[in-house]
């Protein structure tokens, strides 16, 4: 039996798996397995990852929700430091749970893992002063592929922790803040994104 624990097809979505690794700890710090391909073979999860990726980001700061359209990628995502709330949401048109989400808390401590399959939008939320967010995907980037979707809206209804402000018909971040003040922070891109009903779908 291997050291990682899978709990498959979260929230009733199938596709998406929240990974616990064993962590091992003494008095000199901790070693823990981030990837082990047998343990998810296993689980029946036989994605490749082709690339690493790692981003830094400051409280309030939200990314997302982002996809490729042509070049699909699954995403195994984690935090190194600090906190996020990390959110996909199913844009399988094909799906009996289509525009449905789901989100987890990843932190440094629990040292949670998500892994969301090709498919899916994803984004999340800094609710930590820094985030390390680290993830592989299973697919290149590939400019001029990538779509989006609107992190608020409403009829996707997507819960963001500690996040305050009023639907306003857009996806801007005036008038959002944490509940602690920090405004949120979007880049221009992720302010000009499509609903569920006028996004891609797969």
């Amino acid at each position: 039996m291997g050291q990682i624990k899978v709990e498959k097809n979260v929230g009733g979505i199938e596709g998406l798996h929240v990974i616990t690794p064993a962590v091992h700890g003494d008095n000199r710090g901790y070693f823990m397995e981030t990837y082990n391909q047998n343990d998810m073979h296993e689980e029946g999860l036989d994605m490749v990852f082709v690339q690493d990726n790692q981003s830094c980001s400051t409280k309030g700061v939200l990314r997302g929700l982002h996809f490729q359209k042509e070049f699909p990628q699954g995403k195994l995502v984690r935090v190194i430091k600090g906190k996020v709330f990390d959110v996909a949401v199913d844009l399988r048109k094909d799906s009996k749970t289509y525009g449905k989400w789901y989100g987890v808390e990843l932190t440094e401590e629990n040292k949670k893992q998500f892994y969301i399959s090709e498919g899916f939008a994803h984004g999340f939320l800094v609710l930590s002063d820094v985030a390390e967010f680290c993830y592989k995907v299973t697919d290149f980037y590939h400019p001029g592929d990538e779509g989006g979707l609107a992190w608020n809206d409403p009829a996707i209804g997507i819960k963001w922790p500690e996040l305050v402000g009023e639907y306003k018909g857009n996806c801007e971040a005036t008038g959002y803040t944490l509940t602690d003040g920090t405004p949120l922070n979007l880049s221009d891109k992720d302010q000009k994104w499509e609903t569920l009903e006028n996004t891609f779908k797969f």
